[in-house]
């Protein structure tokens, strides 16, 4: 039997290889179900592609163009909303979901897949970083198995199969430093979006790619690999690693040191969380060692604030990373719109961490409580 697949956020970057995945190995994997919340065109293309069961487009502005561009595909049904995606992902055929949603959209279908009893292929990281304790609790309740695709942390998950109860002394989480990794401070002070988005290595949406030239996106991994396998922040070390060919490395209490190293394809952690515990050929480019050298920096904290901000957040702990991630979705649109300078983005993070109110033990309903509040907050900076 064909493993049955839902992919939230199809039209994504991380969607778009997932369904290359799929299509080499079509012996092994169907696509059930394909979500996207604005590219409504691209999903029908997909959808004659692939002929899912279903398609559900979030934005429901576009329904009924989806529903024309697919009339000829009666076998295809199209849904639109919300709530649409989060009983999608619940349906009794499905026994993988991949999250590749952008932003605080995703926790919900990720909640609603878990108690389905779905394995989960994340890859939404706002997940992890807003609700970490509320998911890892449901899935333990569940027994859902939660596979790590962002690229460190498979790197992390593929370092650590087979050493069972081996304690980890030390997570060594890399990054590529993004396109300002050599700038100062005033340099950095007059870059655009446009200079922003040229990632040095790697090819990701535009949101992720802000994040990732800020260095938050590296903070939310940190938030990310502590609930995932269950490693206190100040063991969780960031280095700056301009090649991107280590993907990430584990330190056990020995002193050994294993790691995960390819070519920056993300194809590789997408297919290793569809066949774990199997390794399937997957057709691309191979690493050369004797290309480049590999070289290793500590991040400067007073650059990227926002790296800080997020160690911070995760110390602070309960609804903290919330209201971290909220202000970061604003600022991280408003920068891409020349609403606000690039580092802006931290001072408005930062005071809202301030002014948001704090909930030491949030509820699922205090997250959602949370994110309008410090998006209240942050939108009221950017205006004022």
């Amino acid at each position: 039997m064909k493993k049955q697949i839902c992919i939230l956020g199809s039209t994504g970057s991380i969607g778009t290889q997932a369904l290359d995945v799929i299509q080499q190995h079509s012996d092994r994997y169907e696509v059930y179900c394909l979500t996207a919340n604005n590219r409504y065109e691209m999903l029908a293309d997909q959808a004659r592609r692939f002929r899912p069961a279903a398609v559900v487009i979030g934005n429901e502005q576009h329904y009924e163009a989806l529903k024309a561009l697919l009339a000829d595909c009666p076998e295809v049904k199209v849904y639109a909303g919300a709530k649409a995606i989060d009983e999608i992902v619940e349906a009794q055929p499905i026994d993988m979901v991949l999250t590749a949603m952008v932003g605080f959209a995703g926790l919900s279908p990720t909640i609603h897949a878990i108690k389905a009893r779905k394995t989960i292929c994340l890859a939404n990281k706002e997940t992890l970083v807003v609700a970490g304790e509320l998911i890892c609790q449901l899935a333990a309740q569940y027994h859902v198995n939660i596979l790590p695709v962002d690229s460190e942390h498979s790197a992390i998950f593929q370092s650590i199969v087979g050493e069972g109860n081996n304690p980890i002394d030390k997570i060594l989480l890399t990054a590529s430093g993004g396109p300002f990794r050599n700038y100062t401070l005033e340099q950095m002070r007059g870059v655009k979006a446009a200079d922003a988005l040229k990632h040095p290595t790697w090819e990701m949406g535009a949101k992720i790619t802000i994040d990732s030239a800020s260095m938050m996106n590296k903070g939310f991994e940190v938030i990310e690999a502590k609930w995932l396998f269950g490693v206190e922040a100040d063991k969780i070390q960031v280095l700056v690693h301009p090649q991107s060919i280590v993907h990430s490395a584990v330190q056990f209490v020995d002193g050994a040191v294993k790691a995960q190293l390819g070519v920056p394809d993300m194809r590789l952690p997408i297919q290793y969380a569809f066949s774990f515990p199997e390794r399937l050929p997957l057709n691309g480019e191979r690493l050369n060692l004797f290309s480049q050298p590999l070289e290793f920096f500590e991040p400067d904290m007073q650059k990227f604030r926002c790296l800080h901000m997020a160690y911070e957040s995760i110390r602070k702990g309960g609804n903290m990373p919330c209201i971290v991630n909220a202000a970061n979705e604003v600022v991280n649109e408003a920068f891409r719109k020349d609403r606000c300078g690039f580092l802006d983005m931290g001072d408005i993070i930062e005071r809202t961490m301030q002014k948001a109110t704090f909930i030491a033990k949030p509820t699922y309903d205090d997250y959602f409580a949370t994110d309008a509040e410090a998006r209240r907050i942050a939108g009221e900076m950017l205006d004022s």
